[in-house]
């Protein structure tokens, strides 16, 4: 049996989000800044495509803006504050993915901006205090944290964040990779000015994301070179990742508190059944589903000489899990945010991480194996 357990690095494509696709590579292939017919087409279907994931947000079309994918819009939400809207504070923190971490230190070292990072407690959770102080400091402020953690799945309290961001007439930008299309966004209620997706993280499509932008914000070109996506980022549309990205928002949002319940109801599983077998078994962030993301579980095993051997070993049992980001799956270190959250660095980590295709005979499997690891092979 083989099971993957991996879903925050990337999801598997939905059947219906490839089949969607097909058209798109195949037959309607038309340029979209074409104006011939086969250019009208593919236009229009980026267009319906568009207003199908703003109806989604309940934000206007020209909010979104399609990308590469998370790393990109994040990098993007970024230059715009500080290129475009005079930041020159950006407020962080030590735990977010580096498509944030590595862009802030950037434009600090630069000599562009001030960069704060924020107190974290040892579960991942933004100290709201600190927070604001920090906005407190001299300077046009952006507030950049991540609505959950894509390693130890704590969630950030959006709402709160963003009134202090708004009392204090900072800018709010929250990395949403990891929970857009499982959590919904109502953004004419929530007060933000940038969102970030990924298609791939929720059975869409890899190579595809947006950025969404708050109206009331100007911006200005960040890839030079032609008028796509009303000037700010040039280049040719991909227009079968577009429309994949759009199909797979759909199936998304057709049911996504049953999804919630489902994955929800597996990681609840997996925490008991490891829980009642192991004495000496912690979690790393928090577990309690109203403040943790559900389809992230990222176990503290009891030490042993052979951890570096774990997930190597549970691959060759046929279980993909992993020790946290895909993103510095090639680091020997242990990652910058377990080291945040000051986590024993001698215990071994598995972030498992689910999706609505996991079942349950597939999370017993992995739990018969985890088993059976520390009982025999890591003796």
């Amino acid at each position: 049996m083989r099971v993957y357990l991996d879903n925050a690095a990337t999801t598997p494509i939905a059947p219906e989000v490839a089949e969607c696709m097909i058209p798109y590579l195949m037959n309607e292939f038309g340029n979209p800044s074409s104006t011939h017919s086969f250019g009208r087409q593919a236009k229009a279907v980026i267009e319906t495509s568009r207003r199908s994931v703003a109806k989604h947000l309940n934000c206007t079309p020209a909010e979104i803006y399609f990308t590469s994918g998370g790393t990109e819009a994040d990098n993007m939400a970024l230059h715009i504050c500080v290129n475009a809207l005079g930041v020159t504070h950006i407020i962080t923190s030590s735990i977010e993915h580096h498509a944030i971490g590595h862009t802030a230190e950037y434009l600090n070292k630069q000599g562009n901006i001030l960069l704060s990072y924020v107190k974290i407690d040892s579960k991942g959770n933004v100290d709201l205090a600190d927070l604001e102080r920090l906005l407190q400091l001299e300077g046009k402020a952006l507030v950049s944290l991540m609505h959950a953690n894509n390693e130890i799945s704590t969630l950030l309290p959006l709402e709160k964040v963003s009134a202090l961001c708004e009392k204090h007439k900072a800018y709010f930008h929250s990395d949403t990779v990891q929970t857009m299309g499982h959590y919904a966004f109502d953004l004419q209620n929530l007060k933000i000015d940038f969102l970030t997706c990924a298609a791939h993280k929720f059975h869409g499509p890899k190579g595809i994301g947006f950025l969404y932008v708050n109206k009331m914000l100007k911006t200005e070109a960040l890839i030079h070179g032609g008028a796509q996506e009303r000037g700010l980022r040039g280049g040719t549309e991909n227009l079968y990742g577009i429309a994949g990205l759009a199909k797979a928002m759909d199936l998304a949002y057709h049911d996504v508190l049953g999804h919630q319940d489902h994955v929800q109801a597996l990681k609840t599983h997996m925490i008991n059944e490891l829980t009642a077998h192991f004495d000496d078994l912690s979690f790393h962030g928090e577990t309690n589903p109203e403040k943790s993301l559900y389809t992230v579980l990222n176990c503290s095993f009891p030490p042993t000489s052979k951890a570096g051997m774990l997930l190597f070993t549970l691959d060759l049992k046929g279980v993909a899990c992993s020790g946290g980001s895909a993103c510095s799956s090639g680091a020997v270190s242990q990652s910058h945010v377990l080291q945040g959250i000051g986590a024993d660095g001698s215990r071994p980590n598995v972030r498992f991480s689910f999706s609505r295709y996991t079942t349950q005979a597939e999370i017993d499997y992995a739990i018969q194996q985890v088993k059976d690891v520390f009982s025999k092979t890591l003796v």
